[in-house]
């Protein structure tokens, strides 16, 4: 395995932003929600527009820049899902390392619950070979994870009582996120006791549907010295895929994040007891499980134990999506940006009730499609240098 670690402490995370609501629904969408978020994560930075010579989006950076009437020496619009994000963070810091661009925005945003309640818009799946071999047959998404569930309890012996167990913990952490969808606690029986959507998934073991939108600003580590905020360092990042349609997957129980995850921590110089806080892709129950063993936390059919003794939860050993998760918090259809704002968020000491003691290394990992894309990324404070 390649180790080469020149990317190390190259570039930082100089700016972030974020919009969600408890209520689900933002007061604006599109364009304007996106520069909204792009103003806030400049000013969190202390830069303007003016300093931007990269962008990344994952429709048309094009368009974006446009908009912006900016014109950037480096563009980024590769579509990987919700794990996208996860791999502009890798490019940005690569572009940078190379001497390619000096500071880079990150944006997205959608609105799914508004554009329901409007009559517009919607989440459509790009056009692919699922249209002729899933689809057709009443494979979605939500039967796709639920495929990986129900090979992951017969190869293992997971129980459902132990996926409920980890939107138990992270509802825990969303209670203290002001911003968050659910906030109400709930026990493993609550999630047993709600709708079945598609064996053994229950409808709190599946992700939100809620409007969101995120920024991010990422520099060269010279030019962060100098900013507004602490700049938070990329330390290593890695992304890989294996498949696209889920029969295709090679193991129903080994996400591509067996690959990135290692890659990642090699590149950062880490070792899993380094690991202060992990931000972990949970579009569902099984998907934070999966991610658990493939980053190499547990070995397969070890973590369900864990996450159902409260290791994820407040208090637990390793404190995982701190800020409520797709599950709970916030989730328009890509998850991917908030992992990153909320690893942010802690290593600079700012996420308020539910902050950490003094975390130095966070982890970001993103997935993305029917468990098809993995990004990895390792983000540490100045003293991780």
């Amino acid at each position: 395995m390649p180790q080469d670690r020149t990317l190390r402490g190259a570039a930082a995370i100089v700016g972030i932003a974020e919009e969600a609501s408890p209520t689900g629904e933002l007061d604006t969408w599109g364009r304007a929600l996106e520069a909204r978020v792009i103003k806030a994560a400049l000013d969190d930075a202390g830069l303007t527009l003016a300093d931007v010579d990269g962008v990344a989006h994952t429709d048309s950076s094009l368009d974006l820049a446009e908009f912006l009437g900016i014109a950037p020496v480096f563009s980024e619009a590769t579509y990987n899902g919700g794990s996208s994000f996860e791999l502009y963070v890798e490019k940005a810091a690569s572009a940078i390392a190379a001497g390619l661009a000096e500071t880079v925005l990150i944006v997205y945003a959608a609105t799914p619950r508004g554009d329901r309640r409007r009559g517009s818009g919607g989440w459509v799946d790009p056009p692919g070979p699922r249209d002729e071999f899933e689809v057709p047959y009443g494979l979605g998404l939500i039967g796709s994870y639920a495929l990986a569930a129900n090979r992951h309890m017969s190869t293992f012996g997971t129980t459902p009582e132990q996926l409920a167990a980890i939107a138990v913990n992270t509802r825990r952490w969303a209670a203290m996120n002001p911003r968050a969808r659910l906030r109400e606690p709930i026990t493993v029986d609550d999630v047993l006791a709600s709708a079945q959507v598609c064996t053994p998934l229950h409808l709190l073991d599946c992700c939100l549907v809620t409007d969101g939108a995120g920024a991010i600003v990422v520099t060269s580590a010279e030019r962060a010295r100098h900013l507004r905020k602490p700049p938070v360092h990329v330390l290593g990042a890695a992304t890989a895929h294996s498949h696209r349609m889920i029969h295709a997957m090679p193991d129903l129980t080994v996400t591509p994040g067996a690959v990135s995850g290692p890659r990642a921590f090699a590149a950062a110089g880490i070792e899993h007891a380094d690991v202060d806080l992990l931000m972990a892709y949970d579009s569902f129950t099984i998907t934070a499980l999966l991610h658990l063993e493939d980053l190499g936390f547990f070995k397969k059919g070890e973590a369900a134990a864990f996450v159902a003794a409260g290791g994820t939860a407040p208090g637990g050993a390793l404190p995982m999506n701190t800020n409520g998760g797709g599950l709970c918090y916030t989730h328009p259809g890509m998850y991917g940006i908030f992992l990153l704002t909320e690893a942010v968020r802690q290593l600079r000491g700012e996420a308020g009730e539910r902050q950490l003691t003094a975390p130095d290394v966070a982890v970001a990992h993103g997935t993305g499609e029917h468990l098809s894309a993995t990004s990895t990324v390792v983000l540490g404070t100045e003293d991780t240098l």
